[in-house]
């Protein structure tokens, strides 16, 4: 079990609960801060103070006091209202990593709720109740709002959930797993819904998926060198040395020890190719510049993972309540825009390659790398797609975080569009994996036609396992299917896991 406390979440813990089975508690520690928080805000309930989301309206009606006998009714009339998310609806998986967010936040102790709100969102996560929350219709300031209160709509046994793997009412939920749906306390309703946790819990996943699509990126980079009769000499260890950047150590470094034992590499050490072109040459200092935004965004998301968020923040020790702006996204938005910048260009300089590949006077290779060409097509329309999802990526990077919109009669008059960040750098993913998966498959079927010459152990590794599930190219065919099966090998981790099965990442 990991217990969660607000404070020691690490992205590794996070992808094994929101990915594995993992079951999650509440530390002692937690424990006590909770209750300890809630105390201070039973004292304000108590004394009548005027307090935000305790007894007054929200947002530009924050002016508004709310009479002791409809402070329940002020809870649930704000989940319902702000349940006005739109879109399709976010996956299980995404589904499960925002309630693991929100759950964590309120551990940490700081939000004024109930221990029994805490522990009721532990057993949705274990019993694996996961609230449909629609994709669109945050703006990422004041919180996630419209997509977080689908989320406590099920606490209040409305809305939807999913539960293993069915759609069904919120309340059919709850009864599905023995649950039975919670009155929410003074605050409780602002405490659920008020934070980053959507586009915190989409860029998590993203950076996860992302860390490991720049190692592939490299692993498929020395096929397609080895496939256009490529030299390694760009990527010695003293070169990189001279400009020491991490990620370009780190990308030369990878490179050169997936091209040992190449037999094509051998093949033409004193041939007349003096540089290969930049897609190449310059792949660990693009791809090692992703990786330094990588690390970047790793960074942030590691705090904002950890993050008190809520609004008003209740300090048990000094007895405060105060409204603040921790739900702001900015940070969030920033590094999620960067983090689809990163990725754009690690499909940009392969779709450099694939063009190299398919070149018969730049690579010696049949035009498009298929035999009796003009009957034949061969890579010819993989390679405009690839062309088309590189264009579509450039376009997504422009950022949604330096745009803002007033909100609330402009009470909330500054906001960071952190979600349209987090989808369009997942969107920017999912385009970058079908690049790739294209140059591995023209890179693989440059390889079979330098046969009997043998590749790299990272080129053969990769040949290895693509022709285990795709066959080299004699003739036209349905080439969208190919490339759906590697996509899908680069998706699911298969690849990946593979590689650090046989140590290849070492």
């Amino acid at each position: 079990m990991i217990h969660l406390d607000g404070d020691s979440l690490t992205l590794e813990k996070f992808k094994k609960i929101v990915s594995g089975n993992e079951k999650v508690g509440l530390s002692e520690q937690a424990i006590k801060k909770i209750r300890a928080s809630r105390l201070i805000i039973e004292k304000a309930v108590k004394s009548g103070e005027k307090v935000y989301s305790i007894n007054t309206g929200f947002g530009f009606l924050s002016k508004v006091t709310i009479p002791a006998a409809q402070l329940e009714e002020l809870q649930i009339n704000l989940i319902r209202s702000h349940a006005s998310g739109l879109g399709d609806p976010h996956t299980e998986t995404e589904s499960r990593a925002i309630l693991l967010l929100r759950t964590n936040v309120l551990a940490k102790g700081f939000s004024g709720v109930r221990l029994e709100l805490v522990e009721f969102l532990v057993s949705l996560l274990n019993q694996r109740v996961h609230p449909v929350i629609p994709s669109k219709g945050s703006v990422g300031a004041s919180g996630d709002l419209a997509p977080l209160a689908h989320l406590a709509a099920v606490v209040l046994g409305e809305g939807e959930a999913f539960v293993q793997g069915v759609r069904m009412p919120g309340l059919d939920a709850l009864k599905k797993v023995g649950l039975s749906p919670l009155k929410l306390a003074p605050k409780e309703g602002l405490s659920l819904i008020n934070g980053t946790q959507q586009m915190t819990a989409l860029g998590a996943l993203c950076l996860l998926k992302a860390e490991e699509l720049i190692d592939l990126s490299d692993l498929i980079t020395s096929a397609s060198l080895d496939g256009i009769l490529g030299t390694g000499k760009a990527f010695a260890a003293w070169v990189q040395d001279t400009r020491p950047y991490p990620g370009q150590k780190r990308t030369a470094e990878l490179i050169r020890n997936f091209m040992s034992g190449s037999d094509i590499l051998k093949s033409h050490e004193g041939c007349d190719r003096v540089q290969d072109p930049y897609s190449f040459r310059c792949a660990p200092q693009v791809h090692g510049a992703s990786r330094e935004l990588l690390r970047f965004v790793r960074e942030t998301l590691s705090i904002e993972l950890n993050a008190a968020t809520d609004n008003p923040l209740v300090n048990s020790d000094t007895g405060e309540i105060i409204s603040q702006g921790n739900f702001h996204g900015q940070p969030v938005a920033f590094a999620l825009d960067i983090l689809g910048m990163a990725l754009s260009e690690i499909s940009s300089l392969s779709e450099r390659r694939i063009a190299k590949l398919i070149d018969p006077q730049f690579s010696s290779l049949p035009a498009f790398l298929v035999k009796n060409e003009g009957v034949n097509s061969g890579f010819m329309i993989p390679h405009v797609a690839a062309a088309s999802l590189v264009s579509e990526n450039k376009l997504l990077t422009h950022p949604a975080s330096t745009d803002s919109i007033p909100t609330s009669n402009e009470k909330e008059d500054h906001v960071s569009m952190g979600p349209i960040a987090a989808r369009k750098a997942n969107t920017i993913l999912k385009n970058t994996t079908h690049v790739l998966a294209i140059e591995a498959l023209a890179a693989c079927q440059a390889l079979d036609l330098r046969k009997p010459l043998k590749p790299g152990k990272g080129p053969a590794f990769l040949l290895k396992l693509i022709r285990e599930k795709v066959s080299s190219v004699e003739k036209d065919r349905y080439f969208h299917k190919d490339i759906q099966t590697v996509s899908e090998l680069i998706e699911s981790g298969s690849i990946y896991q593979q590689g650090e099965k046989e140590n290849l990442w070492q």
